[in-house]
């Protein structure tokens, strides 16, 4: 069951100017959305309702726009998706303004704190900053919990009108088990709209006291032990625009312990980002290169025809019109920054504000928190192995030869991702295999992307030990191929850890420009000589990280991305 929304059944009727295609696009993505990311394609026409050649012409046009890719049977959602959900995260400034002071004041708490904004009657995450504990938050940006189950729904209904108490009730009564809210725990369903918490004071009498106090409890609403409490940041006009929460666990302190505890700091948490969303808006500098549109749309419908939907292409560009410093636009400026022309970008706002996923007010355009449903909270748990492996996969298809990717490990290298080839001769590595930095292509592309004081530091503690008659163990010499792999942007490594093993690795950097990780392609040095495999190989090598970071730079922009 879905959260109720505009595009419910019991909705308006979609306004004449929508966008057909574009609004079943957004079903598809939808659907993938709520089954994990991944879905057989004949499971998305059961469940979407959509004739197979539809769904087809909407997979392939999302495919191209590399939202998601097909795997066999399955449609899987790609991380470069996420810069729909990144466009309203920026628009908001609020990751941006405010997700340091939460990050510092999880530091001085050693608790969980996270950022909140409405959505419509529900809740919806736009920052975590989390403790490692056995017992931890494990709530993703993105994620959707009912307004009654946790402290800043209080805060939020605070400013609810007759239709939004309406609104809620009707989702209550519609779904009394919460289970349209997939990230918290199904209440019993018993449980009705009379009792709506396990204290059984009632959501209504909360939000009272909420708004009375200026701040809000959660006694484990969420789920058993599970304890915080939220306090509203306000905009310079007074509005409620999010709430930050200190979460904790009932081993660590109570509810009201917990709020003894942290309400002073957190008051003053709020007050520093109340005055830092006072300062004034910074021009946008994330924005994707969208002058290129037009002419890249004709290309792809000249290249796949019937099966590149332009419609659904314009209509979901036209959410990376927005950003920071962007956070509302007039239908002119959408256009402009897109590309499309006015009439065009016009639909397409019409369809996204029927579907609810852009506000107005008649004159500017804004995008809501519901852009985040579109797989935000599934994708923004991805590590940097899975991003990887996909093109790792392809870099396979291309050389038929084995990939890798690792990173430091002290003074070694630890693979964390691996695609093999089949061949009677191949290098056989599992997961988590480890190997000195120092004689391997990965090491020294990894090696080389540090300060070279300290790659100079960790040469001088590792112990150089001659692997084959052709390991270079000799620092100096050592600091002078970094140098070269510093300058080249790639390793050679020939029969240095292994004898008859010959390896190119490339360097993985992340948004910042630092590098992360790195890929290599291992092969046998008897199938081609050192030149002969940079000519084959290289190319293809370089391509598969420069793809890897384009969805690195996409999946990075507000999550942190675990290495391994």
């Amino acid at each position: 069951m879905s959260h109720p929304a505009p595009t419910d059944p019991s909705s308006p009727t979609p306004p004449p100017e929508a966008v057909a295609p574009l609004m079943r696009s957004l079903t598809v993505l939808r659907a993938l959305a709520a089954g994990g990311g991944r879905q057989a394609v004949g499971d998305l026409v059961r469940g979407t309702g959509l004739a197979r050649s539809t769904v087809d012409r909407v997979l392939s046009t999302l495919t191209r726009l590399g939202y998601l890719r097909t795997e066999g049977r399955d449609a899987v959602l790609a991380p470069r998706l996420l810069e729909l959900g990144n466009a309203y995260l920026a628009a908001s400034e609020l990751p941006d303004r405010l997700g340091p002071l939460a990050d510092r004041l999880a530091d001085e708490l050693d608790e969980s704190v996270s950022l909140a904004v409405p959505d419509r009657d529900g809740v919806r995450f736009v920052h975590q900053a989390t403790r490692r504990r056995a017992m931890s938050l494990a709530f993703r940006i993105g994620d959707l919990l009912p307004a009654e189950r946790g402290a800043p729904g209080a805060l939020f209904a605070a400013a609810w009108d007759a239709d939004g108490w309406r609104r809620w009730r009707q989702r209550r009564a519609a779904d009394p088990t919460d289970a349209g809210f997939p990230a918290v725990p199904p209440r019993p369903a018993a449980q009705g709209p009379a009792t709506d918490d396990a204290s059984g004071g009632g959501f209504e009498a909360r939000v009272t006291a909420a708004r009375t106090a200026g701040w809000s409890q959660d006694d484990q609403l969420i789920e058993p032990g599970l304890v915080a409490v939220a306090v509203p940041v306000r905009d310079p006009e007074g509005r409620t625009v999010c709430a930050v929460s200190v979460v904790s666990h009932t081993s660590r302190l109570s509810a009201n312990g917990l709020r003894e505890a942290v309400l002073p700091r957190l008051r003053e948490t709020v007050a520093a980002m109340e005055y830092a969303l006072s300062a004034p808006p910074v021009a946008g500098a994330d924005a994707d290169p969208v002058a290129a549109h037009a002419s890249w749309m004709r290309a792809s419908k000249q290249q796949l025809g019937p099966e590149f939907v332009e419609s659904v292409a314009r209509g979901l560009i036209t959410l990376t019109a927005f950003g920071t410093g962007r956070a509302a636009l007039p239908l002119t400026a959408v256009a402009q920054a897109t590309g499309l022309a006015r009439a065009t970008a016009r639909r397409a706002l019409i369809t996204l504000e029927h579907l609810g996923y852009i506000a107005t007010d008649g004159k500017l355009f804004r995008p809501t928190p519901k852009v985040l449903e579109l797989g935000f909270a599934h994708l923004s748990g991805l590590t940097l192995p899975a991003i990887a492996q996909p093109h790792l996969a392809a870099l396979v298809e291309r050389v038929h030869d084995s990939a890798s990717m690792a990173v430091l490990a002290g003074d070694d290298i630890q693979y964390v991702a691996r695609v093999p080839t089949v061949r009677i001769m191949s290098v056989n590595i599992t997961l988590g295999t480890r190997f000195p930095a120092y004689p391997t292509s990965m090491g020294r592309v990894l090696l080389a992307g540090l300060p070279p004081a300290e790659a100079s530091a960790r040469l001088a503690l590792t112990p150089l030990e001659p692997l084959t008659r052709h390991t270079v163990t000799d620092p100096r010499r050592l600091m002078t191929l970094l140098e070269s792999v510093r300058a080249e942007g790639y390793a050679l490594v020939d029969e240095e850890l292994e004898e008859g093993l010959r390896s190119l690795a490339a360097p993985v950097h992340d948004r910042t420009g630092r590098v992360v990780a790195a890929v290599n392609v291992s092969t046998h040095a008897a199938r081609c000589t050192p030149e002969e495999a940079r000519e084959a190989i290289l190319p293809a090598l370089r391509d598969a990280a420069a793809d890897i970071e384009a969805d690195l730079r996409v999946a990075g922009r507000f999550v942190r991305i675990p290495t391994r």
